[in-house]
């Protein structure tokens, strides 16, 4: 049974940023796709970024290009999300999610098989 655990989550201003992380524990992390979704009240969960196992192939939702960044580190069964110029709408709880077919990028939640408990980020105007 794969293990996510999100962690980097807080309260911060507009402008500032913030660093994500998701430890992977119980699984191959190096052959999954992975992705980050955010969910804020009364709203779907959307795709934020997503990364291929090999880290050559990423997606990024339009509201985040240019700004957030994800990234893996598969010696450190880990995945990043590097957040900066936050701004209030990106307001959430943010969920690391894990496909075990990692040979592409995926933005569809529903196809992935493992999901973190989420970490909150509040972004204040």
């Amino acid at each position: 049974q794969v293990q996510l655990v999100e962690s980097g989550g807080g309260l911060v201003q507009a402008g500032d940023s913030l660093r994500l992380s998701c430890a992977a524990s119980g699984g191959t992390f190096s052959s999954y796709a992975m992705g980050w979704f955010r969910q804020a009240p009364g709203k779907e969960r959307d795709c934020v970024a997503t990364i291929m196992w090999s880290g050559t192939s990423t997606y990024y939702a339009d509201s985040v290009k240019g700004r957030f960044t994800i990234s893996r580190d598969n010696a450190k069964n880990t995945v990043y999300l590097q957040m900066n110029s936050l701004k209030p709408e990106d307001t959430a709880v943010y969920y690391c999610a894990a496909r075990s077919d990692g040979r592409y990028y995926y933005r569809n939640p529903r196809l992935y098989d493992y999901w973190g408990q989420g970490t909150q980020v509040t972004v204040s105007s």
